[in-house]
């Protein structure tokens, strides 16, 4: 999976074994920060960010609100409302380029509030 996941389509395993998965995945494409998820069955769809709910910088300012947000893209998509999804997926990846509110996970000094308030801005400016 490291060295080639493009060998892989879907993978189907126990809950454990997924999670496990996930997290490794994660850290392959910048963090858990960053990582959106979508939980797609016949009569619901769940769509969250991959980490849990970081109890250790909770009420801090600190996490990284990407997965969130990318999570929302994944579920618009899923709910056919792809225009806003692309203006949010846009804002969101135009805001870590730019790189002035990126969170301290990602190698900056900005805070979740920053960053949110960044995306929305750009949002607006789409």
């Amino acid at each position: 999976m490291v060295q080639d996941p493009s060998q892989y389509d879907v993978l189907v395993m126990p809950n454990l074994y997924g999670d496990i998965l996930s997290d490794l995945c994660a850290g392959l494409v910048g963090g858990l920060g960053v990582t959106p998820s979508g939980n797609i069955g016949e009569d619901a769809a769940v769509f969250e960010s991959v980490h849990g709910t970081a109890p250790d910088i909770a009420g801090q300012d600190k996490a990284n609100p990407t997965a969130l947000l990318l999570s929302a893209v994944m579920m618009l998509r899923y709910m056919n409302l792809t225009e806003y999804a692309d203006r949010i997926e846009k804002a969101v990846f135009d805001a870590i380029a730019d790189g002035r509110a990126k969170t301290g996970d990602l190698g900056g000094s900005g805070t979740c509030s920053s960053f949110t308030s960044d995306v929305c801005a750009r949002v607006r400016d789409l």
